[in-house]
């Protein structure tokens, strides 16, 4: 038998020591490895709570972001204020004025049959807009009211108010009277195309507008009709809506019109249904073509909420939506 000194004994002790302290380090990678029934729980453990993490980061409550100057959205129903931004600013509306030019044509019960003739006098000599509609075109007043409210056509919405008893001043007054009367103090109108920067309000007051606008049923018919084709002489020229959203089959569109002049940037207002709320939405000097649209489809996804998880139980009771 050999026999080892006493540093030979202490640096054995201390081999033995080291031995023992990999082996306990390496000792839950070899139980993984081997796939006990302690490392699987804690396995799928882990797997449950990554699963359970991702499903509560889905269901997280979605930041709106709205990128027009100006907004609003209301339940038309119950008068709950759902999102404003900078409601009360006083700002110019553009083509968003048509919708008074068509309910202070309807207010006056003119003769919706009888023709009348598009005059030099409705050639928008201010911004110089295009038109597809000839000087001497004769057209009846219904449709005239139907492309000023689809198509925005300018020249129909200055015949309308040029056509009407007293004449286009007398026009232009009674739009300002209806405002009053609906208790639009901010708001103010120079012309009934919406071409002046003089056409003023704000978006609060808008969403008061589109509600008494959405009274008339011709009005909400104009609005969202996709287009229309007529026949002038040998020409057949066909309008589209200027609002691109009620073409799409993920909205429910009641009313709409859109508005553009440099002063009052892109905007649009809407009666429609979402999450099965009918609401009113105002969107005010938006940038770029798209930025109106995209707000609107950002607030109808926010209103929606996220799509709940999928269970892999069968659910037998209809789950809750969640609140605004």
């Amino acid at each position: 038998m050999k026999v080892y000194g006493r540093g030979e004994r202490m640096a054995r002790r201390y081999i033995i020591a080291i031995l023992v302290i990999l082996l306990s380090w390496g000792m839950p990678a070899v139980d993984g490895a081997a796939g006990t029934s302690t490392s699987s729980k804690t396995s799928k453990s882990k797997v449950a709570h990554k699963k359970k993490s991702r499903a509560k980061a889905v269901r997280a409550p979605q930041r709106l972001v709205i990128r027009s100057a100006c907004a609003w959205v209301e339940d038309q129903q119950t008068g709950e204020l759902l999102v404003q931004k900078r409601a009360t600013a006083v700002l110019p509306i553009a083509s968003i004025t048509k919708l008074m030019t068509a309910m202070v044509t309807l207010d006056a019960q003119l003769d919706l049959q009888e023709l009348i003739t598009i005059e030099p006098e409705d050639v928008d000599t201010l911004r110089h807009s295009r038109s597809r509609l000839r000087v001497g075109t004769t057209i009846t007043r219904e449709d005239a009211l139907l492309l000023a409210l689809m198509a925005s056509e300018n020249r129909c919405a200055h015949a309308l108010g040029r056509t009407y008893p007293g004449g286009i001043d007398a026009f232009i007054a009674a739009m300002n009277a209806k405002a009053l009367s609906l208790g639009l103090m901010d708001t103010r109108f120079d012309d009934p195309v919406g071409l002046s920067s003089g056409n003023v309000s704000t978006a609060r007051e808008l969403a008061r507008m589109v509600d008494a606008a959405y009274q008339y049923p011709l009005v909400r018919e104009f609005t969202t009709r996709e287009d229309a084709a007529f026949q002038f002489g040998y020409r057949t020229l066909k309008f589209r809506n200027s609002n691109r959203l009620v073409r799409s089959p993920s909205w429910q569109i009641g009313l709409s019109k859109t508005g553009f002049i440099d002063e009052a940037g892109r905007c649009l207002v809407m009666q429609a249904q979402v999450a099965q709320r009918p609401v009113l939405i105002v969107l005010l000097d938006a940038q770029g073509k798209l930025t109106r649209f995209e707000d609107a489809n950002r607030i109808k996804r926010w209103m929606e909420g996220p799509p709940p998880p999928r269970q892999k139980q069968r659910v037998t009771k209809a789950t809750t939506t969640r609140p605004i």
